[in-house]
Order: C-alpha cells, then structure tokens, then sequence
C-alpha cells in the first residue's frame, strides 16, 4: 500500500464480507467514500444490492457477490471473481459471523451453525484471499468481539469461536506477517441486527441510541486499520464505550 493511504484508499480493491449490513455494511460504505472499490459478500442477495446503492451514491464503487462463507468453493470463487473484474486484492475485512441463543442449555446449542460460520467461515475467506494479498503487500481486518477476550456463561460457543478468531489472527501475523498485515478489531456490544434469529430482541431493538457502540464507529476503527502502511500494522484493536472501559 502506498503513502496515499494514510488519506485515502483510491485504486484498491478490499473485499468485505458479512457485507449486507451491520458492522460489514457501514465498512463497505466507509471504504467506498475513502476511494477504494469495494467486493460485497454475504448471503442476503437484495439486502447486498442496497449496499451497493449507498456505496456508490457516496461515490464508491461496488460489486456484489452472494456468498456463503461456510462453503469452501463458494468463497474460492468470491476471490476469484474480485480479483477478475478488479485485478487485484489489497485488503479483506473478514467479518461474517453469527450468534447463539442466550443462556441455551450446552446440549441445545447450535454449534454446528456457530462455527462454521464464525471460524469456517473466517478460515475459508483467509485462505482464499491470502495469494492476492501477499501479492499486493495488503491486509486481513478480522472482526472479532469483546468476548474474544473474556467468558461468557450466556453464549459459550460464540464467545469460543471470536477467541479462535484472535488466536488464528496472531498466528497468521506469525507466519505471514512480513508480507501482510493482520488485525483484529474486537468491539464490546454493536447497535445492529446482531442477534436476529438466535434472540427475541436484536441490538437494534435491545439499545437506544448511545447505549452501545454503532456500526459506523467500528467501521471507522476497520478503516483505520486498513490505511496504515508498511511496515507498521495494527495487531488488535479493542473498541469500548467510554464506562465501560
């Protein structure tokens, strides 16, 4: 990545996925203003084309690829088709992923649909995006959670899978982090959808406005990870509201 980053991310291509709202929506929206094309994945095909509106009415460009992360070859040929209509790769912001039920009975959870998602999920897309973004020097932005560093007694397999995600982050930085750069932004709990399917309330209808963190400030913590140059990085970023620190 150039100097030019540091103001803006014109000519590069970040893929997104968890991209048809939430955390991913705002980051698409951010990256585009900033300059970059962004590759939109997720599952919801009409709620992507949304996406694609906001980023481009804001001056982005986008294209959307329907993609379940939890199959392999769907999230092969995702990369492949950003680096065809784009011709490279410089980032990927890793960032679909899903709830449990709270306080469900260990034997009730639905721990196949959790990690798959949340750690198959996050592996396929990595692996996939990886020769691209050695190539082009760019970066992995993981998103995690608060509960990637603490218990929860409410959701196990949740908070299980975001301290794989930190633990798989390090170790990517490890092994490859002379070559990419790799961080992980963990925020306490988000204003969005989060919790739709798995809770009677989602974030949206559980906080009012301030009382939880909202996607576009985590957008903005992604894109600050994303505008740093080489050879610095941002290893983990830890996103809090202020009492709760």
């Amino acid at each position: 990545m150039t100097d030019d980053a540091l103001a803006d991310l014109r000519g590069q291509t970040v893929l997104v996925t968890g991209a048809s709202s939430g955390i991913g929506a705002a980051t698409a929206e951010r990256v585009g203003a900033a300059g970059a094309t962004v590759v939109l994945a997720a599952r919801r095909e009409e709620r992507l084309a949304g996406v694609v509106e906001r980023v481009e009415a804001a001056g982005g460009q986008a294209h959307a690829v329907p993609t379940d992360v939890r199959d392999a070859d769907a999230v092969d040929a995702l990369v492949e088709t950003a680096v065809e209509r784009t011709g490279r790769l410089d980032a990927a912001v890793v960032n679909a992923g899903v709830g449990e039920v709270r306080d469900a009975p260990l034997a009730d959870v639905d721990f196949e649909t959790v990690t798959r998602t949340n750690v198959d999920g996050a592996f396929h897309t990595v692996r996939a995006a990886l020769p691209a973004l050695r190539e082009s020097g760019g970066q992995a932005v993981l998103v995690g959670s608060y509960l990637g560093s603490h218990p929860s007694a409410a959701t196990p397999v949740y908070a299980a899978s975001k301290w794989w995600l930190r633990g798989f982050a390090r170790s990517l930085a490890a092994r490859y982090g002379e070559a990419v750069g790799v961080s992980v932004v963990s925020p306490a709990a988000v204003r969005s959808e989060f919790g739709h399917g798995t809770r009677d309330r989602t974030n949206v209808e559980r906080y009012d406005e301030g009382e939880a963190l909202s996607p576009a400030q985590v957008a903005a913590s992604v894109v600050f990870c994303l505008r740093q140059t080489p050879p610095a990085t941002v290893a983990e970023l830890d996103l809090y509201r202020r009492e709760s620190i």
